[in-house]
Order: structure tokens, then C-alpha cells, then sequence
């Protein structure tokens, strides 16, 4: 059976994004992107960059790790906002709303329903597993189906922003497994762990 797996940055005090929840790595944001850490994410999951990365870094690797990407509105509108409609057309996209209506990619599928529901359907499939981009309060929903956390660990703190599992997640301690961990010179550590 797929996995779900949360694929993300985040921060040493927890967040994946300011208090905005603008793209930390986005003009004018704060989050750093040093060369080893963006050939780490090019050499190990391709497929997670958007095409507009691929492209200015020649990377044309489909990806062992991922077919499948999800995520929330607020994620999805920081690419429709910068002209952007679909990040990851070598991908499928899902994108969780209920309020954002018509798909304004024809590739991106619009999920209005229930997250946990559509997600089970999706884990039945054949293919690879499925990426969790984001944000938080998607990730929150969807909590108790993460099978696998991958964190990029960036080493910088911002005392504030949007928790790894949103700010509305429910109190839920899980005992997560170790099962990989690498890093990169500039400070980045790459933690895998599984439910």
C-alpha cells in the first residue's frame, strides 16, 4: 500500500512558514537555500521540485519517491498568486478546498471533501507514495494518515509562524521511528521517520 508522507521544512523551533504564511523561500523570504542543501533535494527527491526549479537546474529525473502531491488551499493560492497554477505539472496535484471551486489548472485536481476520506482512496491506489507538501492545517487534518515524516531540518529559528502541524492540530502525542538521517555541510539535516 502507498504512503503518506509528510515531505517538509522545517525550522529547529518547529515552523514551516512565518506568521503570514507567505512562502519562506520566495522573494524577500527568510528561509536559506545554500547549493548543497538544493543539489541534496535534486540528487534525492527530483520530483519535489517545481518544474520552474527543474528547469533552471537541468534536473529531468522523474523521482523513485513520489507520483502524487497534496496540499492545502493557502499553500496552493503562494503559486496561483505568483502565476504559478500548477508547481508540479510531472505530478498528480491534489489540491484540498472547500471554497476554492474550479480547478484554474486543468492537470490540478480541486478535493473538497474529506481529506482522510479521499486520502484512503488514494493509498489503495497503485503507483508511488504520496507527498504531503502542505501547509500546516492539511497536514493537521490529516495527522493520524502520515505514515512517514521527512523534515528538512534547516538550522534557523524564527519564534514564531505556522506549526509543523498547523496551529488547530488536536493534542495527539505519536512515538515516531528514526529509520534515516543525513546532512548536508551548510547545516540542513534530512530525518526520516516512520510511524
Amino acid at each position: 500500500m502507498r504512503k503518506l508522507v509528510y515531505y517538509i521544512a522545517a525550522t529547529l523551533d518547529g515552523f514551516i512558514a512565518g506568521p503570514d504564511g507567505a512562502d519562506p523561500t520566495g522573494p524577500g523570504g527568510f528561509w536559506p537555500l545554500p547549493a548543497d542543501y538544493v543539489q541534496y533535494l535534486a540528487a534525492n527527491y527530483p520530483e519535489t521540485l517545481p518544474f520552474m526549479a527543474r528547469e533552471a537546474l537541468g534536473v529531468t529525473a522523474e523521482g523513485s519517491s513520489f507520483d502524487t502531491v497534496l496540499e492545502g488551499r493557502k499553500s496552493y493560492e503562494i503559486g496561483l498568486a505568483a502565476g504559478v497554477p500548477d508547481a508540479y505539472p510531472h505530478l498528480r496535484h491534489l489540491v484540498f478546498s472547500t471554497t476554492l471551486g474550479e480547478s484554474p489548472a486543468e492537470a490540478v485536481e480541486v478535493v473538497a471533501g474529506d481529506p482522510v476520506a479521499r486520502v484512503a482512496e488514494l493509498k489503495k491506489e497503485d503507483g508511488k507514495d504520496i507527498w504531503l507538501i502542505g501547509g500546516g492545517a492539511l497536514a493537521g487534518a490529516l495527522y493520524g494518515e502520515i505514515d512517514r515524516l521527512i523534515v528538512k531540518l534547516a538550522p534557523l529559528t524564527t519564534g514564531a509562524g505556522i506549526p509543523l502541524f498547523g496551529r488547530e492540530a488536536a493534542f495527539d502525542p505519536r512515538v515516531w521511528k528514526l529509520t534515516g538521517h543525513e546532512a548536508v555541510e551548510s547545516g540542513a539535516l534530512f530525518l526520516t521517520y516512520d510511524r
